[in-house]
């Protein structure tokens, strides 16, 4: 899926939501317990139910790789139901992957060759040649860590070189000569609020992916207010106020309608641009 397909799928569905499938076994609604594949049915009836409001699915592999071979297989089934049933979808790989040259030639294989998944998020620490492996697939995406929405973000991310220059702005200015906005996202948490304005100086046509609204407590006005560019420039994540907002058997009809709330606010926001 190019940039412009995605901003097209944006425009038809007045909306920039991600659902991040942060499924844990633990969390589920318990009648799905029976099922020969409790993440898998969790899985589909969420999709089945906020595809109508979202654009993009982020499934986050800490919750499937703690399960073992199963949990794979349940991520694996994920993709292929979305894929099928719901081709317009952007999918992420949420993995954090980043390693030794040769290292992610194997993670950018397992992702893109064997899944065909749209993207994958990667850490830029190890430097050019750990990403460079995931940017040689035409028409794939990298979405590469910025300014993450944890509190641990201050310890490294906003730490200043002699120059005054931040090491999360270094990312962003250094990584665009690896890749361009038609195959390089950033991941910039929805709780660092007035610091979009200091990211769209740096880039500002790339599309950012934003966790962080919801249960984190970051503001979509206030991430829309300094993150929005002219093709929209955002995918903004949502997990446990979505996907966990009812635990009964009523769970996937809820979630449809806290996804629709968050389209609905994303609509207004579209107003100006579309």
């Amino acid at each position: 899926m190019n940039k412009q397909e995605l901003f097209e799928n944006i425009k038809q569905k007045k909306s920039f939501l991600c659902v991040g499938l942060d499924t844990d076994i633990k969390k589920i609604p318990s009648h799905l317990l029976k099922e020969e594949d409790p993440i898998f049915a969790f899985n589909k009836a969420i999709i089945d139910a906020t595809a109508p409001y979202c654009i993009a699915y982020k499934p986050n592999l800490a919750f499937y790789e703690s399960m073992g071979v199963k949990g794979w297989i349940a991520f694996e089934k994920t993709i292929q139901y979305i894929k099928k049933n719901y081709p317009d979808q952007f999918i992420i790989a949420d993995a954090k992957r980043g390693d030794i040259g040769n290292t992610s030639t194997m993670y950018a294989r397992s992702f893109f060759d064997e899944l065909d998944i749209n993207s994958v998020t990667v850490a830029p620490y190890m430097g050019e040649d750990s990403v460079s492996p995931f940017l040689a697939y035409e028409g794939k995406w990298v979405i590469l860590l910025a300014l993450t929405s944890n509190k641990g973000s201050h310890d490294f991310q906003l730490t200043e070189d002699p120059q005054g220059e931040r090491l999360f702005e270094k990312v962003l200015r250094i990584s665009q000569n690896w890749g361009n906005d038609e195959n390089m996202m950033y991941v910039v948490g929805a709780t660092q609020g007035r610091m979009f304005e200091d990211i769209r100086k740096i880039v500002p046509n790339h599309f950012l992916l934003v966790p962080g609204i919801g249960a984190q407590g970051g503001s979509l006005e206030e991430v829309c207010k300094y993150g929005l560019n002219s093709h929209c420039g955002l995918i903004v994540n949502s997990s446990r106020a979505i996907i966990y907002a009812d635990s009964t058997e009523k769970f996937a009809e809820v979630a449809a309608e806290k996804a629709k709330e968050v389209q609905q606010q994303m609509a207004e926001q579209l107003k100006n641009i579309l």
